[in-house]
């Protein structure tokens, strides 16, 4: 009775991409604030190149944060 009234495989599919996309979303952007704090702390360190990539990585994991919310805002609106 409960597998005609609930699609249990459209149901995990949901659960399994909303957990890849948290855990996902989690991490990187806790790269973009690692890489935030590096570039503060190398800086202060007088280690310009070291800084430069640290920033780099601040800068790429924020724009890859912002690209999967947006991709998510994207999803949900669009069905």
């Amino acid at each position: 009775m409960l597998a005609t009234v609930v699609d249990t495989e459209a149901l995990l599919k949901t659960v399994a991409a909303a957990f890849v996309a948290g855990v996902g979303v989690t991490v990187i952007f806790s790269l973009a604030i690692f890489g935030a704090t590096r570039f503060a702390e190398l800086s202060r360190d007088g280690r310009p190149v070291a800084a430069a990539s640290s920033g780099a990585l601040a800068i790429v994991a924020l724009a890859a944060a912002a690209a999967a919310v947006t991709f998510g805002i994207i999803v949900m609106t669009s069905k």
